[in-house]
């Protein structure tokens, strides 16, 4: 069968095109935008990219057309896949119905840490034998693929968005997923462009909940009260909480740390012995996700001493704090962050890390919601751990990211201009700096080209 996929190069899109080439189809894409890792993960598979869209990409007409959820009507390409009356679908429904059905399903939720979450569990999975499936919104370092299928009847793991499915499908994609467990690791607001308020999310994560059957399990992180109250609306499924402080009962996992120290630390459960675990993720937030990953590979066999064994040997997903070179003792570190509570966890981590280094944090307001403006007065207190920071003003924001700038507590800087940000960088950062790159996109190659400028001023090799 010939699929053609609308949208391919978004993280779920270009995912679902690596499972259905797996499954024996000739695939074929168009998107707007064309940039890795996702691009060579599909050059490298033998999927046909087509940039920009247009009637022409549906020549000849393919077998089955699905279309991402940045697809509206309006443009060319869906406007001809419902002229010609061609067959369609979104990719939940089509992930539901040809690689979920007749497996154990584990889907991830979360508002923050899905891509982290997802990926700890699949390789926690993978660690214990049992070759599971998985599709996630990003690229997992341990598998250097984005999605699969696995073993036949192995487990399955899925990165659970609550993003509507389709123009046409206004659901959360997570609500077609059915799975046997989610976790639920964290709600606040997001998605300003299609919810009104946290309530409307919560409806949605209640619908997931409703999804999941009286057998399965659901996975809860006891220290959000948005999550308590989605519960509230009715719940059919045993809940095991994680979370909260040692010794004072909140989550029936917990962890221990020492202060500041969060590469080594001790899970706690009543009914098990504790468990020290050494991992090179660092954060309270990472911590979270860890539990969240346990507890759920518990439910598939999988030991707490022997998922401690593979956290050992787990690698964060690309792009989440991900070193992309160092030149002449000065990191460059990419990261998704695209909400003020993500930049503030990962600035957070990173500062916990030993070294005697300032923090500098490159900032695009990208995501959608970030775009309209919802969290702007929570981004000063969101990078007040950094030593300096560096906004960058997209030409098609709506909002000036001055008065941002002006309310931080760090010393901080407003760029029109690709060029003259990284001629900040390069004249402001010393031996010894770690400079985290922030947003949900390609920011127009900057992480290279810091790299390359770097290179260029220190006349120094890259690491």
């Amino acid at each position: 069968m010939h699929i053609h996929i609308l949208g391919i190069c978004g993280t779920f899109m270009g995912s679902l095109a690596l499972l259905a080439r797996e499954l024996g189809h000739r695939v074929t894409g168009s998107d707007a935008g064309v940039y890795p890792p996702m691009s060579t993960q599909l050059e490298a598979q033998g999927i046909a990219l087509m940039d920009g869209y247009a009637p022409a990409n549906l020549e000849p007409a393919p077998d089955l057309v699905i279309i991402g959820n940045a697809l509206s009507r309006g443009n060319a390409e869906v406007e001809a896949v419902l002229d010609r009356h061609l067959p369609y679908t979104s990719g939940p429904q089509w992930l539901q119905e040809h690689v979920l059905t007749r497996r154990p399903v584990l889907a991830v939720a979360g508002t923050h840490g899905k891509t982290t979450t997802a990926s700890m569990l699949a390789w926690l999975l993978e660690h214990a034998g049992l070759a599971p499936g998985f599709l996630i919104g990003g690229v997992p370092r341990n598998f250097g693929v984005s999605a699969r299928l696995g073993g036949a009847g192995a487990p399955f793991v899925i990165e659970a968005d609550e993003y509507d499915t389709a123009f046409f499908d206004k659901r959360s994609k997570f609500v077609h997923y059915r799975p046997d467990v989610a976790v639920l690791n964290n709600l606040e607001f997001d998605h300003a462009d299609i919810f009104d308020d946290l309530a409307a999310i919560e409806r949605q994560f209640h619908h997931l909940v409703r999804t999941v059957p009286g057998r399965g399990a659901l996975i809860v992180n006891a220290a959000e009260p948005a999550l308590e109250r989605v519960l509230a609306q009715g719940c059919w499924t045993p809940v095991t909480r994680f979370g909260g402080v040692v010794g004072e009962r909140q989550g029936d996992w917990q962890v221990s740390h020492e202060p500041g120290e969060t590469r080594r630390f001790t899970l706690h459960h009543r009914d098990h012995a504790p468990v020290a675990i050494e991992w090179s993720l660092s954060g309270e937030h990472n911590l979270a996700n860890a539990m969240a990953a346990i507890v759920a590979a518990e439910t598939q066999g999988v030991s707490v001493s022997a998922a401690g064994r593979a956290l050992a040997e787990f690698a964060s997903p690309r792009r989440r704090q991900e070193l992309r070179g160092v030149v002449n003792g000065i990191e460059v570190i990419d990261d998704f962050a695209h909400h003020p509570t993500a930049i503030a966890f990962t600035l957070t981590g990173l500062r916990s890390l030993a070294g005697s280094g300032r923090l500098l944090a490159v900032i695009e307001p990208r995501s959608n919601t970030m775009r309209l403006g919802a969290m702007k007065t929570r981004l000063p207190e969101s990078v007040a751990t950094a030593d300096r920071v560096y906004w960058y003003q997209p030409p098609n924001l709506s909002w000036s990211v001055h008065e941002v700038s002006e309310a931080c507590r760090p010393p901080s800087a407003v760029f029109d201009g690709i060029d003259a940000l990284i001629n900040a960088l390069v004249s402001d950062a010393e031996p010894g700096d770690r400079i985290v790159i922030m947003s949900n996109g390609s920011f127009d190659g900057l992480h290279e080209r810091l790299l390359e400028a770097l290179m260029q001023r220190a006349d120094a090799p890259l690491s």
